[in-house]
């Protein structure tokens, strides 16, 4: 007896042989999939919303149905539900929004496409609302196979582990699709939501493709309730906004507090400020709670090895004769300290003047979250210790730090036993300006940065940094250990200007350069003088007023004196009324 009760050949035909019922048409199974597209969320193509169930239809002989089949006959055992397994109700619910007119992030190159023209399907704009839905699944999953393999499990044991779940994911689903008569994704679809699945779970989420791109340099994110702002700031200065990276301001905390689990670095409520080294080498800061709303702004460094000839010749931050004098500095040991506004390129200088270092010195480097990132130069600097500041956590102790703290100051002092031939204090803030101190007072050629107002402004800031130490420490010794120390400082200037186009540029360059002397002048205690001053055009060149004592000690290190001296003759001029060619 056939499924629908009637004999076989009843009607005048029998059943439809298996080819001929793989022939035709195919009908939707039970459980309300239909035959919506997954990349289409706001209703299926039939019509239907989504999550509503199709009415459970009763299979007839003329549906084509392989109940029909003799083999089948009595296996229905009711008119409403057919034996065997029953599915989950989980399922890879339909991904995306709507489609743009730019290119997803997440979506792979057109060398991903195949012949047979499926893959070449728009991706559209990913749910992330959905993905966070799929990324809990697939943690869960991921934790069960973890604790099926026992013992230790490194990082990268762990997220291979990982991409072997989201492949299994995909496939199963992908499986579903086609058993329901539903369009098969093609290849671009399916990498695109393994590659956001994968930066839900081991990587940024949204933030991932903006980390990556190699034009940006800084990325603002300002969330307001339920509006979440992007701009990114291109490396030639220029501000473009950008797709938001989440969809409300709680979920940026959210995101935020992940981000921050993963390196025991607290975001909450009673810690309401956030700084992490993310993969990659990039620097987040983030505040909210004690700020109007939720600020993030994230550097990425992307220019990490950078020389002198490209802040002179491609980045025009410099003239050549000022590049030759600091790289003499850089090459006779003199301690430098590079200042200026924040997002004045202080970093990228210092990057710029350590390419001068020899490659046989020994270096150390000292930052609170790793910025520098000399260690990974391994071609240009050959031996490079990089020591990094570790947060406690936990209640603080009766020494006023946390379990686990690891200062700068230990690693300064740690760092005395490795044979160092300089000291590289990375950015200095507050009272850590006495690591900077120690490391001058150590050893030559050590460079720091910090941030001024001006050049002449730049050893009063040190000293306000000196003096949050304690009472203890009175502006005559923060000024006495300064002025000792520092050799050179470079001051540099920046500059955000329109395009015309409705975009904006920023335009970083060098404005000063002083040489820091200690003086018996009881006002100041110390004696600056501008090596290097701006022109009519605000950029620094030579002054002629370099003492014969330095001018023959950069001399011996590869200054050119006979340039510096031509060139402050053209400044001479300028200043007496003599137009520059």
């Amino acid at each position: 007896m056939s499924a629908n009760g009637n004999q076989p050949g009843a009607q005048g035909r029998e059943p439809p042989r298996v080819d001929e019922w793989l022939a035709g048409p195919n009908v939707d199974q039970p459980g309300g999939r239909g035959s919506s597209s997954p990349f289409a969320r706001a209703r299926g193509t039939d019509g239907s919303q989504p999550g509503t169930q199709t009415p459970r239809q009763v299979p007839t002989g003329d549906d084509h149905d392989p109940m029909s089949l003799p083999i089948f006959a009595g296996a229905l055992t009711s008119e409403d539900q057919l034996p065997g397994r029953t599915r989950s109700d989980f399922t890879l619910r339909p991904l995306v929004a709507g489609l743009d007119d730019q290119p997803h992030a997440f979506a792979p190159t057109d060398d991903a496409d195949d012949a047979d023209g499926a893959d070449g399907a728009d991706v559209g704009e990913l749910d992330w609302e959905l993905i966070a839905q799929y990324r809990a699944e697939i943690s869960s999953r991921l934790t069960a196979r973890l604790d099926k393999e026992g013992g230790r499990v490194t990082d990268e044991d762990r997220e291979q582990l990982g991409l072997d779940v989201i492949e299994e994911f995909i496939k199963s689903e992908a499986e579903t699709l086609v058993s329901t008569g539903r369009t098969p994704w093609g290849r671009q679809q399916e990498n695109a939501l393994k590659a956001a699945l994968r930066a839900a779970l081991f990587g940024l989420g949204r933030l991932q493709p903006l980390v990556e791109r190699e034009d940006v340099e800084n990325i603002i994110v300002i969330a307001r309730g339920p509006e979440c702002v992007v701009w990114l700031e291109l490396v030639d200065g220029t501000l473009v906004e950008a797709a938001p990276i989440a969809d409300s301001e709680d979920e940026l905390r959210e995101f935020l507090a992940d981000l921050g689990s993963r390196q025991n670095r607290p975001f909450t409520e009673a810690r309401p400020h956030l700084d992490l080294r993310l993969p990659g080498g990039a620097r987040l800061a983030a505040g909210s709670w004690v700020m109007a709303y939720t600020s993030v702004v994230i550097r990425r460094h992307g220019m990490r090895e950078v020389s002198m000839d490209e802040m002179v010749y491609d980045r025009k931050a410099c003239g050549a004769v000022l590049a030759d004098f600091l790289a003499a500095c850089v090459r006779a040991g003199k301690s430098i300290v590079v200042s200026g506004v924040q997002g004045s390129g202080k970093t990228t200088w210092v990057r710029a003047l350590c390419s001068c270092i020899p490659p046989w010195e020994m270096i150390g480097t000292f930052e609170t979250e790793f910025e520098l990132h000399l260690h990974e130069l391994v071609d240009r600097h050959k031996i490079v210790h990089a020591w990094e500041h570790r947060p406690g956590s936990g209640e603080v102790g009766i020494d006023g730090r946390q379990a686990g703290e690891f200062s700068l100051e230990e690693a300064i002092h740690h760092s005395f036993r490795f044979n160092l031939a300089r000291q590289i204090v990375g950015e200095v803030r507050g009272p850590e300006v006495w690591n900077m101190l120690k490391a001058m007072e150590s050893g030559p050629g050590s460079i720091s940065t910090t941030h001024a107002r001006s050049a002449e402004h730049t050893i009063e800031k040190l000293v306000s940094c000196a003096m949050e130490k304690g009472p203890q420490v009175t502006r005559e010794l923060a000024i006495s250990k300064l002025a000792a120390a520092i050799d050179i400082v470079v001051y540099l200037r920046s500059e955000v200007v329109p395009n015309g186009d409705g975009t904006f540029r920023k335009q970083r360059w060098v404005e000063e350069v002083l040489v820091v002397q200690p003086s018996i002048d009881a006002a100041r205690g110390y004696a600056t003088t501008p090596i290097f001053a701006p022109n009519q055009l605000g950029q620094a060149v030579a002054t002629g007023k370099l003492d014969n004592f330095l001018a023959q000690e950069l001399a011996r290190h590869g200054f050119d004196l006979e340039a510096f001296k031509a060139q402050s003759a053209l400044y001479e001029g300028a200043n007496a009324g003599v137009a520059i060619s």
